[in-house]
């Protein structure tokens, strides 16, 4: 809390720039850079997806409630670790947090392309999680202090864009690697990795922290359990019995541990997610419509993947191309109608709008797919309008949370919409495997029990549109 409040007193900088040789990079050039390395963290999110079967099929693991952990194990790591690397990366040199952050992911790729058994796999996966909850923040951070005010914004946008389309695009590049084996879909993390740490080396500037406190590290340890709890309530509800007392104990543990980190966040001197960052309607709306849309998309994902594979009996290749045209209109729209939209009538509008037709998209599928594969009646459709709703409103919310951040606080302010946004995509993931129960890859699942995963997930895309009030007020700057 005292570093926002020190930041709006002071008018901190966002820190001390410069160059590792010869002429400092380019605010365009920091975003090309550091984009490299969010597009490995949001690829990885969603790539695994199209694999799941084929990993099933290898390391002879048909528990879709087992499986799920490859994502969701992830995904609560990915979490927890944001705000308090976010936090380090405050404080400490954010150009060599996300080269550190690129080098762990990259090693963790290569370990989970050799993994012999589901467990080998989800624990190389945590470690994926460690190096992409160091990127994220540090990348953010500096993105937002190579580009001056009136231009953050639109860096936001762009650096947002990017990682959504990456997410959004994961299983379709997943469909086609998976053609040749599911190991390629860590193994094409490599060089990738590789290259954002040669160049980031030679080019992304010194960025010095602030001098703000060490990060709470027992508030990690409390939203960590808090999730995992819940998240595992949830996937195993099905098969423990939906009122068993395991399964109780296991949501009450879960929700005492989050219930603590939220009072010990309001009662600590340092606590790892700033009370006072909620003061803010811009970040507070934002962040509400972060967990809602998240846990749709995540859903969304999942449950088509599994139906086309599963219940189509499609493979992983002709699966990833079905979802393609969907994150083929994330950028279109991100860079080419929701910049003008948000200068015209602001970014709650253009969030609720994002939100309703991306739930639009998911009834559309409740509605009209069929036992028999109809593609262009059943699917087509649905893809496209979720495909335009990522683009109006995952760019939007995040500029929007972004651009009330003061300057000393880019990388923690941003981790802590990170963080709740993965908290959404774990929740999503969780929900539709508790809607489909536990039967792998959607094998003999009804369609009615999908269409009411796809209903309740549109349902949550909807409810996203309620906490837009708190941004009605909001304006774009000039």
């Amino acid at each position: 809390m005292t570093e926002l409040m020190v930041g709006r007193r002071r008018g901190a900088s966002p820190g001390r720039i410069a160059p590792r040789r010869g002429a400092a990079a380019s605010g365009l050039e920091v975003l090309l850079i550091v984009c490299a390395g969010v597009v490995l963290v949001n690829l990885d999110l969603f790539v695994v997806n199209v694999a799941l079967p084929q990993i099933a099929r290898d390391l002879g693991e048909r528990d879709l409630g087992t499986l799920s952990w490859v994502l969701n194990g992830y995904a609560v790591v990915y979490a927890a670790l944001l705000v308090f690397f976010g936090r380090l990366a405050d404080r400490y040199r954010r150009d060599l947090g996300f080269l550190l952050g690129v080098a762990v992911f990259t090693v963790a790729s290569a370990a989970c392309a050799a993994a012999t058994s589901v467990a080998m796999l989800i624990g190389f996966r945590l470690l994926q999680a460690v190096g992409a909850a160091l990127v994220t923040p540090t990348s953010l951070g500096l993105v937002l202090a190579a580009h001056s005010a009136e231009r953050r914004q639109g860096a936001v946008r762009a650096w947002t864009a990017i990682g959504g389309m990456a997410a959004a695009v994961g299983p379709v590049v997943g469909g086609l690697l998976v053609a040749a084996s599911w190991r390629w879909t860590f193994l094409v993390n490599i060089p990738i990795g590789v290259a954002a740490l040669a160049v980031g080396y030679r080019r992304l500037p010194h960025l010095a922290g602030q001098p703000t406190e060490r990060p709470d590290a027992l508030g990690v340890l409390l939203a960590t359990g808090g999730v995992g709890l819940l998240t595992a309530g949830l996937v195993r509800g099905g098969d423990w019995g939906w009122s068993s007392p395991p399964l109780l104990a296991t949501l009450l543990g879960g929700a005492v541990l989050v219930a603590l980190f939220a009072a010990h966040c309001a009662a600590s001197r340092n606590p790892l997610v700033a009370p006072a960052l909620f003061t803010n309607r811009a970040f507070t709306g934002a962040s509400a419509v972060a967990v809602l849309f998240s846990a749709s998309f995540a859903g969304m994902l999942l449950s088509i993947v599994l139906w086309v594979q599963g219940y189509w009996g499609w493979s992983a290749l002709r699966a990833g191309l079905a979802i393609a045209p969907g994150p083929l209109m994330v950028p279109l729209v991100s860079f080419g109608v929701a910049g003008a939209l948000i200068a015209r009538y602001g970014p709650a509008v253009v969030m609720a709008a994002g939100s309703a037709v991306f739930g639009a998209g998911l009834a559309w599928w409740a509605l009209a797919i069929t036992v028999e594969p109809n593609y262009v009646s059943g699917m087509l459709g649905g893809m496209i309008l979720t495909g335009v709703g990522v683009g109006l409103t995952l760019p939007t919310l995040m500029a929007a949370a972004a651009a009330s951040l003061p300057p000393q606080a880019f990388a923690t302010g941003s981790a802590v919409v990170n963080m709740i946004r993965q908290i959404g995509f774990v929740l999503g993931v969780a929900v539709v495997i508790a809607v489909i129960g536990g039967s792998s890859a959607g094998a003999g699942v009804p369609l009615g029990v999908f269409r009411n995963a796809w209903w309740v997930t549109a349902g949550l895309a909807f409810a996203g549109i309620v906490p837009t009030v708190l941004l009605a007020r909001v304006r774009p700057r000039p």
